[in-house]
């Protein structure tokens, strides 16, 4: 009687399943490696570059925006309530020239007492002179008065608002018949780019200096702070003057220098770019959610048209380039560690050659040794490839143990393919 294929005991029927799994499978890895698709995936995937002669660059941008190099927060000396504000935002002023006023009445009436008492003193000290009596308390009297006389006068003049520095009013943060604090000193300064960067530098220093209260203080200059962040009654830019402020991350900041070159190009214009030179370096840190930067500030060598306080800019700080260099794009390199190879294509072979490299730019790399001009090299492509390699077929695991056909234990622990499978494999194309 012939035998037959008993499909009711287990181990049969799995056995009779792998050995259809395993010649499907042979098939399609035949089909897989012998095709067309393999060789033209492989060849797509290999890229030479040329090493030639040029300017290799490195830069480190950052987004920043448009600001005023010079700028004045000016504030009334005496407070009081508004009665008068002769700016509006837009407007171009004069050093000097009256922005608004405060009611002057109280402080008025304080130089007259003021006064009052000086009259009184200098009545005192004629009489001891007179009497020919001791003279010092009277004469010190009189200087008293005479400094109280000027510090109500400073308050009386305190209460007209001047513009500290020439320049265009960005905002007035008050209205007619509000109520104004004032800040009791009458010296003024504008701000500027050194000033507001964090840098050592300061701010220009304008005219109307009370000194020691004696004599000053009669101009009615207005104060005006050096920090851009606060905010005076009115705000004063000089636009003709426009800079530009960005935030580095830290480790791009440790590679700026002032007077560094620099290319600014606006959001907000189309095509628009211009060159401009670091100027401050802020030497402490901002930190915003873990983040860390360091202020920078830029010089523009020309204002665009159309170019506004405010606006967004890109900017890229060029911090290093070598010109007539040996170079070729970054990719064609491999390093590891301080050891840096490249493939010499030639004649259609491939020779793995080490090099010295100089500056690392943005997009080539500087050769120092190791090759000449002209010469080719493979560059580092990753591509995707279907065949053997590192991915394999089917891995350790195999088909079937040692059970076989028919035997009497099923199959071995290996199943089907192990890791490796048919995988997509990356490499660099070579």
């Amino acid at each position: 009687m012939p035998a037959r294929l008993n499909l009711r005991r287990p181990s049969t029927a799995v056995n009779a399943v792998l050995v259809v799994a395993l010649v499907a499978g042979a098939f399609w890895a035949y089909e897989t490696i012998s095709g067309p698709d393999t060789t033209q995936a492989a060849d797509a995937s290999v890229r030479t570059a040329t090493v030639r002669t040029g300017t290799v660059t490195k830069t480190v941008t950052a987004d920043g925006s448009v600001a005023s190099a010079s700028t004045a927060s000016a504030s009334f000396i005496t407070g009081g309530t508004v009665t008068a504000i002769e700016a509006h935002v837009g407007q171009v002023v004069k050093k000097g020239q009256v922005l608004a006023k405060v009611d002057p009445a109280a402080s008025e009436r304080s130089l007259d007492a003021a006064r009052a008492d000086l009259d009184a003193a200098n009545d005192s000290l004629t009489r001891a002179k007179d009497a020919a009596s001791d003279t010092s308390t009277a004469e010190n009297a009189v200087e008293q008065a005479q400094l109280a006389v000027d510090q109500a006068q400073a308050a009386v003049d305190g209460c007209t608002l001047k513009a500290p520095m020439a320049g265009t009013v960005t905002a007035v943060n008050g209205t007619i018949g509000s109520s104004s604090s004032g800040t009791g000193s009458s010296s003024s300064s504008s701000s500027s780019s050194s000033s507001r960067s964090g840098s050592t530098g300061s701010g220009s220093t304008g005219s109307g200096s009370s000194g020691s209260g004696s004599t000053g203080g009669s101009t009615g200059s207005s104060s005006s702070s050096s920090s851009s962040s606060s905010s005076g009654f009115i705000e004063i830019d000089d636009l003709t003057k426009l800079e530009v402020t960005a935030a580095f991350a830290e480790a791009d900041a440790t590679k700026l220098k002032e007077k560094q070159a620099a290319t600014v190009t606006w959001n907000a214009l189309s095509n628009t770019a211009e060159q401009a030179l670091v100027s401050a370096i802020d030497p402490s840190a901002t930190t915003s959610n873990n983040v860390v930067t360091y202020g920078v500030t830029l010089t523009l060598d020309k204002i665009p048209a159309g170019a506004k306080v405010g606006q967004t800019v890109s900017v890229s700080v060029t911090t290093g380039t070598v010109d007539n260099a040996l170079m070729v794009t970054s990719a064609a390199i491999t390093s590891v560690g301080n050891r840096h190879t490249v493939t010499v294509v030639s004649n259609g072979r491939q020779q793995l050659t080490p090099v010295e490299v100089g500056l690392v730019g943005d997009t080539e790399t500087q050769l120092t040794s190791g090759v000449q001009e002209g010469a080719q090299l493979l560059v580092n492509t990753a591509s995707t490839s279907t065949g053997s390699g590192a991915g394999g077929f089917g891995g350790a695991g195999g088909f079937g143990g040692a059970g076989g056909l028919g035997g009497a234990t099923r199959g071995g622990a290996g199943g089907f393919g192990g890791a490796g499978g048919t995988g997509t494999r990356t490499g660099s194309g070579r």
